[in-house]
């Protein structure tokens, strides 16, 4: 057994308090920036099956994705070769992102062409582009978040004045419902700063289940499997956010295509598209291959697989679907201007459901809608 001395112990409480003291700093930076901030994550490349077969109008279509479970459709999609099969001898460049913002940057820089993002930066980038940028074409994932706690700091919903909670990044999709659902609690907070009756810490999710065993938060509101870290490590789900939602469902994640790539490779997106359709068809019949397939690509990105208990919690907290939950993303768009991170969106045009509904069609599959966006 190794023995460590009091100063020692002491010196390493010192280093992890200083750590857990850069958070709040870290937080009013990114609060400098508006909803939907820039991401200082960094991004790797995932492999990809090699190309064969027919090639389509581009030789290579650049997808991105994040490393997420609630990203299970791209995770699967490309650990079995679903999209690469529907592209033929176009090949699949991807690249891997730890939050939308920095996502669609790259979309816009023409770094990516097609992506799996969630709903508060697409919403974002439409308005800020003044509709010129992107298009969802899709839905991909619905639910998949959690507020996690600490039971021996936070009892019950009624006992969050006072605490500190994470969501992954400043205006990111968890961070909107987050202070939605303080607002609607009559909690009183300042959405940029995070400062209020209770604190709001924007962490990367990679870094909060180190933070919480720390005691430097008290809890999360965070998407699968950072959800599901967090009760390994000890955590309680104290809401699940399907339960605000009508009939427990809410866009977590949707398919965005660049509109020059989409108007300049309508056949490499309906592809795409196909490639979707398929997974989440082999998700949904193949639900033990499926667990197996996404925890083999994220050992593929980070070296590290999900332990067995995390990612059956995980796979189990989300559903893979097509249709994109249309009247959800103006929903969560009015709750990102009730907590001051946007104005008013006008999302006329934001979807166009016609290559997707075009593929559905040719799997006798009904249409899906855009709610009249």
């Amino acid at each position: 057994m190794i023995r460590v001395s009091p100063a020692r112990r002491s010196a390493r409480r010192t280093r992890v308090l200083a750590a857990v003291a850069v958070l709040p700093l870290l937080a009013g930076a990114l609060a400098a920036c508006s909803y939907g901030s820039k991401s200082t994550a960094s991004h790797t490349a995932a492999p990809a099956p090699a190309a064969s077969g027919k090639k389509l109008s581009a030789s290579t279509v650049r997808i991105g994705y994040f490393a997420n479970v609630t990203h299970a459709t791209a995770l699967v999609g490309l650990q079995k070769g679903l999209f690469q099969k529907q592209l033929g001898a176009t090949k699949i460049d991807t690249q891997v992102f730890n939050a939308g913002p920095s996502e669609v940057e790259a979309l816009n820089a023409g770094a990516i062409d097609i992506g799996w993002i969630g709903p508060s930066p697409a919403i974002n980038a439409y308005v800020k582009s003044h509709s010129q940028d992107l298009r969802i074409i899709s839905g991909s994932a619905s639910g998949g978040v959690d507020l996690v706690v600490n039971p021996k700091k936070v009892h019950s919903l009624k006992d969050l004045r006072g605490k500190r909670i994470a969501t992954p990044q400043l205006g990111n999709t968890q961070d909107v419902a987050l202070l939605n659902y303080l607002a609607s609690q009559g909690y009183k907070e300042d959405a940029q700063s995070g400062k209020g009756d209770v604190t709001v810490e924007r962490i990367d999710n990679k870094t909060t289940p180190v933070v919480f065993r720390q005691g430097g938060i008290d809890g999360a509101w965070v998407p699968e499997p950072t959800a599901s870290q967090l009760v390994a490590e000890g955590g309680k789900v104290l809401l699940n956010e399907k339960s605000l939602w009508p009939k427990g469902q809410f866009v977590i994640t949707n398919i965005v295509v660049s509109q020059k790539f989409l108007a300049a490779h309508p056949d490499v997106v309906e592809a795409v598209l196909r490639g979707s359709v398929d997974t989440n068809a082999w998700i949904k019949a193949n639900p033990a291959g499926a667990k197996q397939a996404i925890n083999q690509q994220l050992t593929a990105l980070s070296g590290k697989p999900l332990p067995t208990s995390v990612l059956d919690s995980a796979f189990a907290n989300v559903e893979v679907t097509d249709d994109p939950l249309a009247s959800t993303l103006q929903a969560e768009a009015d709750h990102a201007v009730k907590a001051g991170l946007l104005q008013q969106p006008d999302l006329k045009g934001i979807y166009d459901l016609g290559p997707l509904n075009k593929v559905l069609a040719a799997e006798g599959r009904p249409a899906v809608s855009d709610a009249g966006l």
